[in-house]
């Protein structure tokens, strides 16, 4: 029989006296069962919201300010593949997320956009799930959407026009695709394969895109603002523009110069204004450069043309923003082989002796960038029953990391006892970490950091009728 005040969940034993009957299964992996003086002690990690941290100063210290992140603040963000038509983007799609969206060879075969998610390759879960043999497994995912071809013109309604670009607007990231194979049995758009030029058509039809929506917003919040006047009148609607038309007016300054939103230096208060705006210019892009698999199979001894020249783009342009090469056909082929690994190893293999250089799949590098692109990060819950990886945005606070398994753990939340995933993988054991005094006792200040393990403490109390 249970003890005096314990009650049992999904057969666990809670040792917390006061907490509340649950009726609803939140995700976790598994409970510490001795009691505790605080409230019962929780493996699980981080939330579906994302509360910016503003740590507790300390006394006489001045308080720092986080930085704002430009984008929706939510856990379900997705990646969208942009380029324009017929330069691999479903062949990419396909190969990435193991679907099979048509790739034909003409413009605009993708019209709809296709969702999947991809699970997020990562070394650390990968060490869990050896160390612990769960029954269950769940990793992170990314979630990617192929977005249809755009081609010069579109702000103003040319091909797919305002559906393609609401299509990027709907997406929080994008792969920014271009393509580096010459190939005669595949047509392109503008006659000729030319990866600068596209690049510039896609940088071109966004920045007029924002441009287009920011002097219709400009004239909209200048007309209110200026009725205002100083005063204080005015609906709560009226009064927000009027404190917001100073960002906006800063925004339209910024792209008539040619200017993308997310390359420049925003305040908070500025970067909240624009993220209600959602902007295309201010979403994060990786570039990729799809190769032919033969130019692919022998880039560390012959550097590609198109690779120099897009790198040579974005320095002038982007600087700091990331490049990947890598050859849709071949990773196509391996694709053939995902149900056996080991397979897709002896053909990776097969190719690194060919060539006489290592030769790996360009696909885990690009979901790790592109999740990262996100600003999400990934932590980690395990035991025998199940390890997991959960995914939240940066600079998520320790309370709301509890919300994830229920709003009552962040409502009753006590504090997170953390050990960091490398610490764990290279000491072995909870055990070893606690006596290398590598475990810690956060409170409610404490933003999750990627890698963490957590424990938290918390004690919810019957909510009266």
């Amino acid at each position: 029989m249970a003890a005096s005040g314990a009650r049992t969940f999904l057969g666990v034993k809670l040792w917390a006296p006061c907490c509340r009957s649950y009726t609803t299964t939140p995700h976790f992996v598994s409970f510490r069962k001795t009691p505790t003086n605080n409230g019962q002690r929780l493996l699980f990690s981080t939330s579906t919201r994302a509360h910016y941290a503003k740590p507790a100063p300390k006394k006489g210290v001045a308080p720092v300010e986080q930085k704002a992140l430009l984008g929706r603040p939510s856990n379900n963000l997705k990646i969208g593949i942009l380029g324009v038509p017929n330069i691999g983007k479903s062949t990419f799609f396909n190969a990435l997320t193991n679907s099979s969206v048509p790739a034909e060879n003409f413009p605009f075969c993708t019209i709809d956009p296709s969702e999947a998610r991809v699970e997020v390759p990562d070394t650390r879960f990968s060490w869990l799930v050896e160390r612990y043999q769960p029954e269950k497994v769940t990793p992170a995912y990314l979630t990617v959407i192929d977005i249809a071809g755009l081609v010069r013109g579109a702000a103003q309604g040319e091909g797919l026009g305002n559906a393609f670009l609401s299509h990027v607007r709907s997406v929080d990231a994008l792969f920014h695709l271009c393509r580096g194979f010459d190939d005669p049995g595949v047509m392109h758009v503008d006659g000729s394969v030319d990866p600068v030029r596209d690049l510039e058509t896609i940088h071109d039809e966004l920045l007029l895109r924002d441009m287009d929506w920011l002097e219709k917003i400009h004239q909209e919040y200048k007309v209110v603002a200026n009725r205002l006047g100083s005063g204080n009148g005015g609906t709560p609607a009226e009064k927000k523009k009027k404190e917001d038309f100073a960002t906006i007016e800063k925004c339209l300054a910024w792209v008539e110069k040619g200017n993308d939103i997310r390359t420049g230096d925003w305040t908070n208060q500025e970067i909240e204004v624009i993220n209600g705006q959602y902007l295309l210019t201010a979403k994060p892009m990786i570039y990729l450069v799809n190769i032919s698999e033969h130019d692919y199979l022998h880039l560390s001894r012959n550097p590609h043309p198109a690779i120099k020249r897009v790198q040579d783009w974005i320095d002038q342009h982007h600087p700091g923003d990331l490049l990947i090469p890598f050859s849709g056909s071949f990773e196509n082929q391996l694709a053939l082989f995902n149900e056996s690994p080991e397979d897709k190893q002896t053909v990776l293999d097969d190719a690194s002796q060919q060539v006489g250089s290592t030769i790996t799949s360009a696909l885990p590098e690009i979901i790790v960038k592109g999740r990262e692109a996100l600003n999400l990060q990934q932590f980690f819950t395990a035991g025998p029953g199940e390890v997991r990886a959960w995914t939240t945005r940066k600079n998520t606070l320790a309370p709301q990391a509890a919300g994830v398994i229920h709003s009552d753990f962040e409502r009753g939340f006590i504090m997170a006892e953390v050990m960091k995933m490398d610490d764990l993988m290279e000491l072995g054991s909870e055990a070893a970490v606690k006596a290398a005094g590598k475990y810690h006792s956060k409170g409610k200040d404490y933003i999750v950091e990627d890698g963490d393990v957590i424990y938290f403490k918390f004690n919810v109390t019957n909510k009266k009728k």
